[in-house]
């Protein structure tokens, strides 16, 4: 099979018949074998229902139904799972990803040899509201996953080759930035193609501007794990030692600096009535919280059934 289509939706039962046709239209077109995949994230519409409809006509629909709203992360996940095609397409099913962009996904996929093409609406129809959080976030994700080529780390329409998206696990709300869960798994040829955006035809977004502020946790989090997931103990071993030595070297000079003044004859205080030896006294403690929590982060990733599980592309 050429081409697995999937199209997360939540309440969108208006546009899912008019963006099945768009697609089958391009599919026939240009000769592709394809399955498209509709994963109903707990719609309260009758989404669910024309899917069935869908199906009754067409063999290459198929349809996952959630008991409730999971959100598009674990529909991706879902969706990837029963693809089957050799690329995988991903777009949303508001029809502002235009289907006509798959041909040239495709080609750039079998034919360039990229593993991921990222899809760039490089003229929006999005109000000021979204678009200036969408840059700021945007240039925040090129500058902490070091994918400096992508404008659009978020946008739906995407291309995969196979083996991406089974060797890649999309959770929680890390959808927005698949191509850096790519380029961790070790699928560094990740492009991008300037795709054109369409205004909403049918009813209203399903997002927020809360989900910002959860992207850039989603993000640090993503960067932290990358890069200290398995080594723990490297960050906080690290800045429980740095705390920790720190704070001996004050309380040594509280100290030194009353024995000092007992010698010379100075008027002098007691240490427990220094202000900067309870700030000292502090850091040592703060120091070894951190370097305990990396040793106990470090037996539990030693522990863990994954601490072994290597990419490997080819074997002879």
């Amino acid at each position: 099979m050429n081409i697995s289509v999937v199209v997360p939706l939540y309440n969108e039962e208006e546009s899912l018949p008019e963006l099945y046709a768009w697609i089958e239209r391009v599919m026939n077109e240009h000769n592709f074998s394809y399955e498209v995949i509709f994963v109903n994230d707990g719609s309260t519409d009758g989404s669910w229902r024309v899917i069935e409809e869908l199906k009754k006509n067409h063999p290459e629909v198929k349809g996952i139904k959630f008991r409730r709203n999971y959100g598009k992360s674990p529909a991706l996940y879902c969706g990837f799972e029963r693809a089957e095609g050799d690329v995988v397409i991903t777009m949303d099913a508001d029809l502002q990803d235009s289907p006509d962009e798959i041909p040239e996904l495709y080609r750039m996929i079998t034919e360039d040899g990229y593993d991921l093409v990222s899809g760039w609406k490089q003229k929006r129809y999005d109000p000021l509201s979204k678009t200036i959080p969408t840059k700021l976030f945007n240039a925040t994700a090129r500058a902490v996953s070091g994918i400096h080529n992508l404008h659009d780390f978020n946008c739906g329409l995407k291309a995969y080759r196979k083996d991406v998206i089974k060797n890649i696990e999309v959770y929680g709300e890390m959808h927005r930035y698949i191509p850096y869960l790519a380029k961790n798994a070790g699928f560094s040829k990740i492009g991008e193609k300037v795709v054109h955006h369409q205004a909403r035809k049918y009813g209203k977004t399903k997002f927020g501007l809360n989900r910002f502020v959860n992207g850039y946790l989603d993000l640090l989090s993503l960067w932290f794990l990358s890069k200290f997931g398995v080594k723990p103990m490297h960050i906080f071993g690290f800045l429980g030692s740095i705390m920790f030595i720190l704070g001996f070297i004050a309380v040594c000079v509280v100290g030194f600096n009353k024995l000092y003044d007992m010698y010379a004859g100075n008027p002098y205080r007691l240490v427990t009535d220094n202000p900067y030896f309870y700030l000292a006294l502090t850091t040592m403690i703060i120091g070894t919280q951190l370097f305990l929590a990396g040793f106990l982060g470090e037996l539990v990733a030693r522990n863990a059934p994954e601490r072994n599980n290597y990419q490997i592309e080819k074997e002879l």
